[in-house]
């Protein structure tokens, strides 16, 4: 699917300095793997979960899990923004007692697991959507998924018993930026045909544009809709979105020092 080019609107550019105030703030993070993920957590966040920002742990909420766990700066920014921490912890991120850590934990008031050995979130919230069903609960579960992330064989074992046990009420959203850490996706280990891979293992499937905001959230709506088999979006997505000079470059995949020249053309694209 090619990615229609569009202009970042003021609330896409707004989510991306909350991001760089962590990146900055902490003096490293994943920025590319982050910045993939603005577009499909703001619509998640601002139209489609149920939350509750005041007691994060209410019985029926939604339930996101961010199984791509070194994309966390994106999640950081969008749970600040909804007001579950004060946005000035973002600028704490990576430091020592600082509660953002390089991956997500639980301690942070919004993240559902502990996720960054890849390969994990999916089981976990197969697990939760099946206690879920049991116990004849209504919320959904929703875990994101990096690409190179899918290389691991938990994520089929995962999706073989979501398959088989039918949990409609577990959305699967694939981020789908082609870049792995040190390279292209199709050269590490190419994924193709992926639409097929995932019907085969009983999934209801839908490929979209990542970054588009009005066509994300009519597939997301859509969604729930499905019944009777679990359900994936794959957003097709650029890692780096947003900043000319980190888009599909693995030289930001993860950043630990910034030159003065690196923080000017980060701040020039947000203008």
């Amino acid at each position: 699917m090619k990615i229609k080019k569009n202009n970042l609107d003021k609330r896409s550019k707004y989510l991306r300095q909350l991001v760089v105030d962590c990146l900055l703030g902490g003096g490293r993070g994943h920025m590319g793997s982050a910045m993939s993920l603005i577009e499909i957590l703001r619509v998640l966040y601002d139209d489609i979960v149920k939350f509750n920002n005041k007691d994060p742990k209410e019985e029926n909420r939604d339930k996101i899990i961010l199984s791509k766990g070194h994309g966390c700066l994106a999640l950081y920014s969008i749970l600040a923004d909804k007001n579950f921490f004060d946005k000035k912890i973002l600028k704490t991120s990576s430091k020592f007692d600082s509660i953002l850590g390089g991956h997500p934990e639980t301690k942070v008031p919004g993240v559902e697991a502990s996720t960054g050995a890849l390969g994990h979130g999916l089981p976990i919230g197969v697990g939760m959507a099946l206690a879920a069903k049991l116990k004849k609960k209504k919320f959904n579960i929703y875990v994101i998924l990096g690409d190179g992330e899918i290389n691991e064989g938990s994520v089929w074992e995962a999706a073989l018993i979501a398959s088989k046990h039918k949990l409609d009420n577990l959305n699967l959203i694939l981020d789908y930026n082609k870049m792995q850490s040190y390279g292209a996706t199709k050269t590490v280990l190419n994924l193709e045909p992926l639409k097929d891979k995932w019907k085969s293992f009983g999934f209801y499937v839908k490929e979209i544009d990542g970054h588009n905001v009005s066509h994300l959230r009519k597939n997301f709506r859509a969604m729930l809709k499905i019944k009777n088999s679990p359900k994936i979006s794959i957003c097709h997505t650029i890692k780096g979105k947003g900043f000319y000079f980190a888009e599909n470059n693995p030289f930001w995949h993860h950043k630990n020092s910034f030159t003065d020249e690196e923080i000017k053309m980060i701040n020039k694209c947000l203008k």
